[in-house]
């Protein structure tokens, strides 16, 4: 039997501004919006600021750092798609800039995962129309300290 590729996985719905924060990932740039008027980050996108309510914003870079806030390992794949990839860590990042992120971890298998270890941005090219944001840890070789 032939394993699904990864184009079958599901995706995300690339319109309006969840486009546009892929189209900075395909450049390898974490970009996050930023309110204008009082400098509150937010993800995912939105029009108006949760913080505020002001529709003025702009698409500001990320350092691409932040910490693992919580995780979950996978053990059985709800997909066929993602057969190969168990056991594998869904993990959720608070970047430098106080914004959460949902992405799976790289660079280090889940055995290594603790509360504030420390990770970076990588990104994965899924093929030309997606790239995703995954972290990886800063230093896998003292991810267990």
């Amino acid at each position: 039997m032939t394993e699904p590729s990864a184009s079958a996985r599901p995706r995300p719905v690339l319109e309006g501004m969840t486009a546009a924060y892929y189209e900075h990932c395909a450049r390898g740039e974490l970009r996050f919006q930023r309110c204008d008027d009082c400098g509150a980050w937010r993800h995912p996108p939105r029009v108006l600021c949760a913080a505020c309510g002001s529709p003025r914003w702009s698409w500001q870079r990320s350092s691409g750092r932040g910490r693992i806030f919580t995780w979950t390992v996978v053990h059985q794949a709800m997909s066929p798609a993602f057969v190969s990839e168990v056991p594998y860590a869904v993990i959720v990042v608070e970047t430098d800039e106080g914004v959460r992120v949902v992405a799976n971890l790289r660079g280090a298998g889940p055995e290594v995962l603790r509360l504030d270890l420390p990770v970076e941005v990588t990104f994965e090219v899924v093929d030309d129309g997606l790239t995703l944001p995954m972290f990886r840890p800063v230093d896998p070789a003292g991810a267990c300290e």
